[in-house]
């Protein structure tokens, strides 16, 4: 089982946008994958499969681990969602030691951790747990700043960074390019996910990117990025498309 930590320096740079699709994207391609909120305090994955009510959610699990089969979600697709519950309550206070059980528990090819965003507790427990780590960022220095702290967190728990996904990239005309952000940050870029309109159409329908139109840029591009995070060098061409029969 490969447990993908998905994490950035800061917040707002569509870490759980990537983390979602890209989630759907391996179950797509015939792995078992389950995607995870480690945001516990302020989750969010649920909106973008639909389950942003969930009965039971990750909390309530770290609570009393036997709840586990419960807050299992199975999309439409296939895919597995673990998500966590929108209620006001002090999440913060909920106690992390059995998170390890959790995740190991979860009978998957994939784990995909959707982590809080910096270096509090939740994204260092996500770090902690992962066999794998993909840094998102924009190409902005501020962003970029706070992944090259990320990085170093990790390399110093000594895990296997994979590299980075740009997103939002032709956002700006000054946005920073490809290969500064690799000598910058000391890892390969695997992915540049265009600023895509049809990304928050897709969030506002509830519906899976990749779903709700593979067809679209950032649809494709996170699809090489899966493509990548399996170590294949087969990239998909908008020009051909069409002619992929991936999607259902």
């Amino acid at each position: 089982m490969r447990i993908l930590s998905i994490i950035s320096g800061k917040g707002g740079v569509g870490k759980t946008t990537i983390a979602a699709n890209l989630s759907l994207a391996l179950s797509k391609l015939g792995f078992n994958t389950t995607v995870v909120d480690l945001n516990i305090t302020t989750p969010d994955l649920g909106f973008y499969f639909g389950h942003y009510t969930p009965e039971v959610g990750l909390q309530d699990i770290l609570k009393d681990p036997e709840k586990l089969p419960k807050g299992i979600y199975i999309h439409s697709e296939g895919i597995k969602i673990l998500p966590g519950k929108l209620q006001i309550e002090r999440w913060e206070d909920v106690d992390l030691s059995n998170l390890n059980k959790i995740i190991n528990s979860l009978n998957a090819d994939f784990v995909v951790l959707d982590s809080a965003a910096g270096l509090g507790r939740e994204a260092l427990a996500s770090l902690s747990l992962a066999t794998d780590v993909l840094v998102i960022t924009n190409p902005e220095l501020p962003t970029l700043i706070d992944a090259l702290k990320v990085i170093k967190v990790a390399e110093n728990l000594n895990k296997n960074i994979l590299g980075i996904a740009l997103n939002r990239v032709g956002r700006s005309k000054k946005e920073i390019k490809k290969d500064y952000v690799e000598r910058l940050l000391g890892y390969k870029v695997l992915a540049e996910i265009p600023e895509d309109k049809w990304v928050v159409r897709a969030l506002e329908e509830k519906i899976p990117l990749i779903s709700f139109n593979p067809h679209c840029r950032a649809s494709i591009e996170i699809m090489n990025l899966a493509f990548a995070i399996l170590g294949t060098p087969y990239r998909i061409k908008p020009s051909i498309w069409n002619k992929i029969l991936f999607w259902k």
